[in-house]
C-alpha cells in the first residue's frame, strides 16, 4: 500500500466524522426550535406585577402544548405577522392559572405597537361576571380568594364612583378597587349596540377585524347599520398579583384565547436583575436559591 493510498483512506473517516458532527448539530438545532416553538420555552419576568408570587428576576418555564402550540407567529427578528396554524388544545385555561399570553395592546388601541409577552392570573372565563369591591374579586358573584402571593402596596381603597379615566371600557365609572361587574365575552354570544355602549365595543370590535362606527346615533358595523354583533372568539379576564401595581384587564380589556401563549409551570433560576453581569460575584450571590424548583401556582 502506496502512502498517497494510505493518506486516503485516514480522510474518508475524518471526512465522515465531520459530516455526521454537523448533521448532529442540524438535527440538535431543529429538535430544540421544534421544542421551543411547540412544548416549553422559557421566559424571563421583566416587571414586578406578578409580586410576590413572581419576582423580578425570576426565570420560568412555560407548558405551551396544553393550550395548543402555535407555529411561529412573525418572521423571525421582525414584528411582520405571517399565517400561523394552532394545534388542538388539550385543555383550556382555568381560574387561577399563571398565563404568559401576548399582550392585546392599550385599551384605544387595535393592536399593539409591537408584539409584547405579559404574565398575569387568570379571573375570569368566557362567560363569566367579574366583580371587584374593595379590593375583594367576584367572579359570578361568589368571593375568589386572594393569591398566596398577593400584594398591596398601600391601605388606600378607591371607594365607588371615583372613576379611574384610563380604566377599561372607556366611559366607565370603575377604578382598579371597585371594578366592575362586567361579563366576559364568549364565542357566540349577541351584543346589543347602541349610541350609549359604542365607546364600550368599539376597540373590541375592531380588534375582531371589523369596521365599527357611530353616525349619528346608529352604530354601522362593517358599513352597515345594526343594533348587534356576535362574538366570534372566546376571551379571558387577567390580572397580576401586585393589585395595586398591574396593568392588566382592568385597564386594557379581554384577553381571546388566540393570544394565549402557554401556562407558567416552575421557576428553573432567580437571582437579582439590578447587579451587573460583570460584577459577577455580587452577581453569583443575589441567587435566589429558594425559588429555584418552586412549581407556580
Amino acid at each position: 500500500m502506496n502512502q498517497e493510498t494510505s493518506s486516503k483512506k485516514t480522510q474518508k473517516p475524518r471526512k465522515k466524522k465531520f459530516k455526521d458532527s454537523i448533521e448532529g448539530l442540524i438535527f440538535a438545532i431543529i429538535a430544540a426550535l421544534l421544542l421551543k416553538t411547540f412544548v416549553i420555552e422559557a421566559y424571563r419576568i421583566p416587571t414586578g406585577s406578578m409580586e410576590n408570587t413572581l419576582l423580578v428576576g425570576d426565570f420560568l418555564l412555560v407548558n405551551k402544548f396544553i393550550y395548543g402550540s402555535k407555529s411561529p407567529q412573525y418572521i423571525p427578528f421582525t414584528d411582520v405577522s405571517i399565517p400561523y396554524f394552532q394545534l388542538p388544545p388539550l385543555e383550556y385555561p382555568h381560574h387561577g392559572d399563571v398565563i404568559v399570553f401576548e399582550w392585546p395592546g392599550d385599551r384605544d388601541q387595535v393592536k399593539p405597537p409591537e408584539p409584547v409577552n405579559y404574565i398575569k392570573r387568570c379571573i375570569g372565563l368566557p362567560g363569566d361576571t367579574v366583580q371587584v369591591v374593595n379590593r375583594v374579586v367576584y367572579v359570578n358573584e361568589q368571593v375568589v380568594p386572594y393569591p398566596p402571593g398577593v400584594k398591596f402596596d398601600t391601605y388606600t381603597i378607591l371607594p365607588k364612583g371615583y372613576p379611574n379615566p384610563q380604566i377599561f371600557p372607556e366611559g366607565s365609572d370603575f377604578n382598579e378597587d371597585n371594578y366592575g361587574p362586567i361579563v366576559v365575552p364568549k364565542k357566540g354570544e349577541v351584543l346589543h349596540l347602541s349610541a350609549k355602549n359604542y365607546l364600550k365595543w368599539k376597540i373590541f370590535i375592531e380588534r375582531e377585524g371589523h369596521s365599527c362606527d357611530l353616525r349619528g346615533s346608529t352604530v354601522f358595523v362593517d358599513g352597515k347599520p345594526t343594533q348587534e354583533y356576535t362574538v366570534e372568539r372566546n376571551y379571558f379576564f387577567m390580572m397580576g398579583d401586585n393589585r395595586e401595581n398591574s396593568l392588566d384587564s382592568r385597564f386594557w380589556g379581554f384577553v381571546p384565547f388566540q393570544n394565549i401563549v402557554g401556562q407558567a409551570m416552575i421557576i428553573y433560576w432567580s437571582w437579582n436583575p439590578e447587579i451587573p453581569m460583570y460584577d459577577i460575584f455580587d452577581k453569583l450571590g443575589s441567587v435566589r436559591w429558594g425559588r429555584i424548583g418552586m412549581l407556580i401556582k
